[in-house]
């Protein structure tokens, strides 16, 4: 029987939800981490037992990745929380905003604030600093977004391990294809719509806000940007503008259907301060088509919201019948299972929702 697990980060700790394939009822069990910011999270199906890795920060000993065996029943953290840099750096971690399982068994990358990414060859134990991309020259030029400045966004190529495409707030979307030797940036296309008329397309300096795409299509990128929804066919070199049809070009996540490759996720809101969705009506935006087209979805989803959802804390598992989950800054999570057509709350009156993941067992 097929079981399903659902990590939920929040602002005050971490929830572990249960369900099986129907995914119709949930158990939680939590709060996990109580009262640390859990901004990223991951279900690593390649143990047995999967194993559940979480970027926490408590307020008094700072962040540090935890792992459990055993589903959250017990957690454990890697050497001095596993994530520290190096003396000469002259920084230190604040947040663990990305958590990714690598190509190769016990891989896992970070990213974190300040900008930064980590590569762990001990299942989240230990964690080795990117150096070339810290030392990168334009690292000195890179922004803070709202939230701060962060790579939260970290994919690994699904065939290659030399090449991981990785993106920051602010300073866009950088890319290595020599296993982290060289990184170059990859924003062609991609509008900033903050700077001055004439200035808007630089090299760097873009507010991404996340990166996504399909194993089976690695070359194709989907990207939500500070201003614009955009895709690459071109694995980054180049991107183009597919926000026509969406009520707003502002948003924070996206996320790639994990059987559709063509089709992809957004949940748009207002820009500037008012970051809650248009008219207040929760809407998941789904396109078929590679982001030509797109329709709306909220059978399900209140009409009265007025809150937002942060960049990861929307995903999808990869059962058959793909589940879609939402969670937001009101501390509900939703979830659908017939690809965005209709939705129901899974676990509510929770913290600040900040991540969101999911996977089937077998």
């Amino acid at each position: 029987m097929t079981t399903t697990v659902l990590m939920v980060g929040t602002r005050k700790g971490l929830w572990v939800g249960r369900s099986d394939e129907a995914r119709e009822e949930w158990s939680f069990t939590g709060p996990h981490l109580d009262m640390e910011e859990v901004y990223s999270c991951l279900v690593d199906t390649r143990h047995d037992p999967p194993r559940l890795l979480a970027g926490a920060s408590s307020s008094w000993l700072g962040p540090s990745v935890r792992r459990s065996d055993d589903l959250g029943a017990t957690w454990a953290e890697g050497e001095v929380g596993g994530i520290r840099f190096p003396e000469y750096a002259g920084a230190s971690v604040e947040r663990v905003w990305q958590l990714v399982a690598g190509l190769e068994p016990d891989t896992v990358w970070a990213g974190t604030e300040p900008g930064a990414v980590w590569r762990s060859d001990d299942g989240g134990r230990t964690f080795a600093l990117e150096q070339a991309l810290w030392d990168h020259p334009h690292r000195p030029q890179w922004g803070e977004g709202y939230g701060g400045q962060a790579f939260h966004t970290v994919l690994p190529h699904p065939s290659d391990p030399a090449s991981i495409t990785v993106a920051i707030s602010t300073g866009g979307v950088y890319q290595t294809r020599d296993a982290g030797a060289s990184w170059e940036p990859r924003n062609v296309g991609i509008r900033a719509e903050f700077l001055p008329e004439g200035q808007q397309f630089p090299e760097f300096g873009q507010c991404v806000h996340k990166v996504a795409r399909h194993p089976s299509r690695p070359e194709r990128l989907f990207l939500q940007n500070h201003g614009g929804v955009y895709r690459s066919d071109d694995h980054g070199a180049s991107w183009r503008l597919i926000a026509a049809g969406l009520p707003a070009d502002f948003g924070f996540p996206v996320v790639v259907h994990a059987h559709e490759p063509d089709t992809v996720f957004v949940f748009p809101l207002n820009g500037g301060d008012r970051r809650y969705p248009p008219r207040g009506q929760a809407r998941v935006w789904r396109s078929r088509d590679a982001g030509e087209t797109w329709e709306p979805s909220g059978s399900g989803l209140p009409d009265d919201f007025w809150v937002g959802v942060v960049r990861d804390a929307m995903c999808a598992d990869t059962h058959p019948a793909a589940g879609l989950y939402v969670g937001a800054r009101n501390g509900t999570v939703w979830v659908s299972t017939d690809d965005a057509s209709s939705w129901r709350p899974v676990v509510a009156n929770l913290p600040d929702v900040m991540c969101v993941r999911a996977a089937a067992l077998a």
